[in-house]
């Protein structure tokens, strides 16, 4: 088990990306993730969508709470994608991921790649929805996930599988 730990800041691609880990249900290497964040980020959208972006661990416990905030719904999800519009002068359009690592480790235990590879699914697909995709009907959201598993096709195994601390 991992201790929770905030704050880890990296700049990858000209976009800061911050960790937050405040869950103890999955270890996580979180320079590997904002690397991948980064890279996958970069697949999205490109460079300068956001100045920021914010990856937020939570676990099972924490996200039904995240999501009844943020959308008035009360269960369990996988991952949360909020954009934060730029204010003139005085803030660039940031961004904020929160994921559930414990559903990554759960999950990830009943398919190929283990946990590893189910916590960057997720973080792709948090990306992709940035990018202004929506999985609202059956043929988007097969849409969005022939894209993300091409991204992690793309980083290959060695791109994700050191997500695990």
């Amino acid at each position: 088990m991992g201790m929770a730990k905030r704050g880890r800041r990296d700049i990858l691609a000209g976009m800061q990306i911050h960790i937050s880990n405040r869950q103890k249900a999955m270890a996580v290497n979180r320079t590997a993730l904002a690397a991948l964040a980064g890279r996958l980020a970069a697949r999205a959208f490109g460079e300068g969508a956001f100045a920021e972006l914010s990856v937020v661990l939570v676990d099972d416990a924490a996200m039904p709470g995240c999501k009844e905030r943020v959308f008035g719904v009360r269960r369990q999800t996988d991952v949360i994608s909020l954009a934060y519009e730029a204010v003139p002068g005085i803030q660039p359009a940031t961004a904020e991921l929160v994921v559930n690592a414990e559903r990554a480790l759960q999950e990830g235990a009943r398919h190929p790649g283990g946990a590893a590879r189910e916590l960057a699914l997720y973080v792709a697909h948090g990306l992709d929805h940035l990018s202004g995709r929506d999985d609202d009907t059956p043929a988007r959201r097969r849409s969005m996930r022939r894209r993300e598993t091409r991204w992690l096709e793309a980083e290959g195994e060695a791109g994700w599988s050191g997500l695990r601390g």
